[in-house]
């Protein structure tokens, strides 16, 4: 006999048929609720019983006593359960801010700039508290660090002193109040049930504010320093989709077990689960098709570039697209999601001294580290011409949007990128303390007036 019940669990009530399959004798009823996933098995155990339900080939093994009985589970009665969506305070980041601003890199030395010039971000740790106190006062909505384990060299070792973004998010959890602090994890690096307990102690510590970053795979030479072999591209995601099915069911269940490729784990049990009974938010910042579907299927938000494929910087017009694209894909699959995108700020009063300022960065680039990241992206190959530009690019904040203006200046290109479809953006500076101030007081003004934001009283 089957039952489901309202809270998505199953009930087996063990009949005779059954008893006589199993042991040959007759023994008393036993009734067993399993906890149905998306995706893998879940067990339960009681009176002596196991039950176990494998959505993969959509069967119930009920076993005892060494002996399994398998019953189908038709379509019309076993439906899995829909992991719980991310709480709507979470995903708006407790504002009503609809187009959000975080500052992305401030946990790594030089930030996002490969530069050489001597007020570059030294990413100490006072630097990054007094950075993470004055966003929390101005309204910025989030934080995010990148999980970087090795420097890339060059003259200044680019990004060579980085802290360790969980525990980074904690302790700056601990001393704001209203931002969301994000961790970057690396899931090949972080054990499922290590990683679930780290994020759940951040996530009480922020009372709800942090978030998780998933990064599936990144730089080889960091993966062999860890003595972990990544593999291909589609390996990479595959383990990571396993990754995420395991941290989700950590946070929402308790005693059971998971059988997956990359992971076994048994008798699973953490507590406490995430603040409020609700999961963090989810990004991730995946470009390829893969990683793209991997995002819009797991994650809140997608991290994307308005770039193309080949590292061109792609008209506002083709990201649009791209969002909306994504954004339907996700709604097809029953949720939604927001899509974000990077940008590296000069700010000046003027157009000229922006411009002048940025030249002087550029002017002072670590070619050397530049090259690194070239090579380590195997983008050396590419045309002259091609590989020229995106070199260019490396070095003024890896990628990112360059926004370089007077405060009208910025502001309009961020609007533009708001209309583009984005819900958001992260944004670096060559020192986040010494130009974040002039950033609050003439930009976010501007987009409270272009209606993108609201006065900070406003917003909480």
């Amino acid at each position: 006999m089957f039952e489901q019940r309202q809270n998505g669990a199953f009930v087996i009530e063990v009949d005779t048929k059954v008893k006589g399959q199993i042991r040959g004798a007759a023994i008393h009823r036993a009734r067993i609720e399993i906890k149905v996933p998306e995706r893998g098995c879940q067990c339960s155990r009681r009176n002596g019983f196991s039950a176990c339900y494998r959505s993969v080939d959509r069967y119930v093994s009920i076993r005892h006593a060494g002996r399994a009985y398998w019953i189908p589970a038709e379509e019309n009665q076993f439906r899995p359960r829909t992991l719980p969506t991310v709480n709507p305070g979470r995903s708006s980041m407790y504002n009503a801010n609809a187009f959000k601003v975080g500052l992305f890199g401030a946990n790594c030395s030089s930030g996002r700039a490969v530069t050489m010039v001597p007020e570059r971000w030294l990413a100490s740790w006072r630097d990054n508290l007094a950075l993470a106190q004055m966003a929390d006062g101005a309204g910025i909505d989030f934080l995010l660090p990148i999980g970087r384990w090795k420097g890339y060299g060059g003259d200044t070792d680019y990004q060579g002193a980085t802290f360790e973004t969980i525990t980074w998010a904690t302790g700056l959890l601990a001393q704001t109040e209203r931002i969301t602090v994000f961790g970057t994890v690396h899931a090949p690096l972080f054990p499922p049930i290590i990683a679930a307990k780290q994020i759940v102690t951040a996530d009480h510590v922020g009372e709800g504010r942090f978030g998780l970053n998933i990064v599936c795979g990144w730089n080889e030479g960091e993966f062999e320093m860890f003595g972990v072999q990544p593999g291909d591209h589609e390996r990479r995601y595959k383990q990571g989709q396993e990754w995420v099915d395991a941290l989700r069911r950590i946070w929402t269940e308790d005693d059971f077990d998971f059988d997956g490729d990359f992971f076994k784990l048994h008798g699973v049990r953490a507590k406490p689960k995430p603040w409020g009974e609700t999961r963090p938010v989810i990004l991730n910042a995946g470009s390829s098709p893969e990683g793209k579907a991997f995002a819009i299927r797991n994650c809140d938000a997608l991290f994307t570039t308005a770039r193309l494929a080949s590292h061109e910087e792609a008209k506002f017009e083709e990201a649009a697209r791209d969002v909306v694209e994504a954004k339907a894909q996700a709604r097809a699959q029953g949720h939604e999601i927001g899509a974000y995108t990077v940008g590296v700020i000069t700010l000046r009063p003027t157009r000229r001294e922006a411009e002048e300022y940025a030249r002087y960065v550029d002017e002072n680039t670590d070619w050397n580290a530049v090259d690194s990241i070239m090579e380590m992206k195997g983008l050396n190959d590419r045309p002259l011409e091609v590989r020229e530009r995106i070199r260019a690019g490396y070095a003024r904040g890896m990628g990112g949007l360059p926004i370089i203006g007077d405060p009208d200046t910025v502001a309009a290109y961020l609007a533009d990128i708001a209309n583009a479809g984005f819900n958001g953006i992260a944004v670096s500076f060559i020192n986040y303390l010494d130009e974040l101030p002039y950033f609050r007081d003439e930009v976010l003004p501007r987009l409270e007036r272009l209606g993108l934001r609201s006065p900070i009283a406003v917003a909480l």
